[in-house]
């Protein structure tokens, strides 16, 4: 039972898009037969998001050492992770005197840190708090391990990732190429809603989704899903718009105040995290969607599409691709929230 489990689960971090079945074998192949020591950090491992996480990454035969980082709580999660019969060994480490001893010799860095959204609350009410947050983890990674990759789950990301930009620049430790913002989980939640509606296998749909993270600045491209579906009307591609959309909201009302996306946001970022792991050693033709640096879309600086990953990170940022009208018209309207937020992040890092 516990080896199905585990399988299961392995098979499920490795299920990253492949745009074809002989890349997918090669890359499934190289995943269990090569696999270099890959350091992985954790950062807010104690709370919704990080313990699921960091128990999915415990699962992932790419990482040989992974140290789970938090404020408080997070020996226990490290003792809990570390029975389980997997690879890499776990390391604890907890407040800011122990922060530079989890982050050395990172090759990936993951940041699920800060407060969750409670009901009403909408992502821009998270920033004060996570912003302060995100700040001070940054400045840490730039001084401890300044060339590992850094995936940014905090929220909300289409103001966090420009702060961690602006903090890694002020350090001179600042490459575009290496710094990520996971909008997975809109790609997971698209590629869920759109096989239902459309009724196709789930494991082989796809969906592109492009701009920010956040309400309607979050854009599925269902014109572009594959396998192509000819039964779903306009009326059903604005509902399922909307429902990427609103995500986060559905999950937050439905647990009545109890938490937020956390067990989904956590296999997100575990896909998220095979990835970069995956090219890190070398495996070729990964494309996931993610909110880094662009020039695709003017007065943008930074925007989700599809990106080429590379041993250095980002290898290619991809065009957009046709859109259909309805598309034209949602990333038409999307621009003016997402340069805001961008801004906002921005004015924090460089003002406070």
């Amino acid at each position: 039972m516990k080896a199905s489990l585990f399988r299961s689960a392995e098979t499920a971090l490795r299920r990253v898009s492949s745009p074809s079945a002989s890349s997918h074998l090669l890359r499934r192949s190289y995943c269990v037969e090569s696999k270099p020591e890959r350091k992985v950090a954790v950062l807010g491992a104690a709370g919704g998001i990080g313990q699921p996480l960091a128990l999915l990454m415990k699962l992932n035969p790419l990482v040989s050492s992974l140290s789970l980082y938090d404020i408080a709580g997070t020996p226990g999660v490290a003792a809990d992770v570390s029975h389980i019969n997997t690879r890499s060994q776990v390391a604890g480490y907890m407040g800011d005197d122990q922060l530079g001893q989890a982050l050395e010799g990172a090759d990936l860095v993951i940041i699920p840190a800060g407060v969750p959204r409670k009901p009403g609350m909408t992502r821009d009410d998270l920033f004060n708090i996570n912003a302060g947050i995100v700040k001070s983890l940054c400045t840490a990674i730039a001084k401890y391990c300044p060339n590992a990759l850094v995936n940014m789950i905090s929220n909300p990301v289409n103001s966090t990732v420009p702060i961690a930009a602006e903090v890694f620049k002020k350090a001179g430790t600042y490459d575009e190429k290496k710094l990520f913002g996971v909008t997975t989980l809109d790609v997971v939640r698209a590629k869920t809603f759109y096989a239902g509606k459309a009724k196709v296998p789930v494991a082989e749909a796809n969906v592109p989704v492009v701009g920010g993270h956040a309400g309607i600045t979050i854009l599925p491209l269902f014109s572009q899903a594959t396998p192509k579906s000819n039964n779903l009307s306009d009326e059903d591609i604005v509902a399922l718009t909307k429902r990427t959309q609103d995500g986060g909201t559905e999950v937050v009302e439905a647990k009545a105040g109890k938490g937020s996306a956390t067990l989904s946001m956590a296999y997100a970022g575990a896909v998220f995290a095979d990835a970069c792991l995956k090219v890190l050693n070398g495996v070729p033709d990964v494309v996931e969607c993610s909110f880094v640096q662009s020039t695709i879309v003017p007065d943008l600086p930074y925007f989700a599409s599809k990106v080429k990953l590379g041993k250095n990170g980002v290898e290619e940022v991809l065009g957009l691709g046709p859109l259909s009208d309805y598309e034209k018209q949602g990333l038409e309207s999307l621009k003016h929230e997402l340069k805001a937020s961008i801004e906002k992040g921005i004015k924090f890092a460089t003002q406070s």
